[in-house]
């Protein structure tokens, strides 16, 4: 199938690994512009250089960080198409899982919601003038399961990221009529950095239940997430969501939220 993504411009946040790198290399093959953006590089993203592939180092929980990226991508590609707001998770100084409300003080709640939240609130800000200057574009939000299926553990994330579901949708009922689409992807536990680094989710899990890492990683955590097909998500197939929903052949898919969660939101 023909994405129709040839030569249209996407800014994809946490960019170097995981899902970002997953969404990255997918763009590049079907022949996107793409502005990877992350703190640092990886070795991975480097293996992915080309005159399609521009990497953007920037720290997103900087107010000024996300215009800025959006600036350099007219910049150098002269427009934007397509921002996806992947990066997320825990932010640096902060291990998760966290294991109720009074785990977290004010100051870890702040930095919590600015990678979140409001990175991708200041990046959208950002892209939307340059969207309408194009006649339209695509906004995909990297979501959580947990922001509809609300639960002790990681608190501040899924309170972040709920705020980031809603306002997706608020956003796609003011924007929509100028052909601008914005969505989100909620994964659930997929096997990312956030699982595997030393000192991740994985080893945090390990402590708490008396197991070996790669124990938590195979059957423990998809367990305890209830993803009913047994094992962590493939970053890829985050991806292929990502890609559909960036494609004009989403072009009536607007305001919606596609879980890729193996099973872990259950509600009618």
């Amino acid at each position: 199938m023909d994405l129709q993504l040839s030569g249209r411009v996407a800014v994809v946040t946490g960019a170097s690994k995981g899902i970002g790198l997953a969404i990255t290399r997918s763009l590049l093959q079907e022949g996107a512009k793409v502005v990877a953006v992350s703190r640092k590089s990886s070795p991975e993203l480097d293996q992915l250089a080309s005159a399609n592939l521009l990497h953007v180092p920037a720290d997103l929980m900087a107010p000024e960080a996300p215009e800025a990226v959006i600036a350099r991508a007219v910049d150098h590609f002269g427009g934007v198409d397509i921002l996806v707001n992947n990066a997320g998770g825990p932010p640096p100084g902060v291990t998760m899982p966290r294991t109720g409300f009074f785990a977290g003080n004010d100051e870890e709640w702040q930095s919590i919601f600015e990678l979140n939240l409001f990175s991708a609130v200041r990046a959208i800000r950002a892209a939307i003038p340059k969207m309408l200057e194009r006649n339209g574009g695509s906004i995909i939000n990297i979501s959580t399961g947990m922001a509809r299926q609300p639960a002790p553990a990681n608190i501040e994330y899924g309170a972040a990221k709920a705020g980031l579901s809603n306002l997706t949708q608020a956003l796609s009922e003011e924007f929509g009529p100028q052909g601008i689409r914005v969505n989100t992807v909620s994964p659930g536990a997929v096997r990312t950095a956030w699982w595997t680094e030393e000192g991740g989710a994985a080893d945090v899990i390990a402590g708490m239940a008396g197991a070996d890492r790669d124990s938590v990683m195979d059957n423990i955590a998809p367990q305890m997430m209830g993803q009913v097909t047994g094992r962590l998500i493939d970053p890829q197939e985050v991806a292929d969501a990502v890609l559909l929903l960036a494609s004009p052949r989403s072009a009536s898919t607007t305001g919606s939220d596609y879980a890729v969660d193996a099973g872990f939101h259950k509600s009618v």
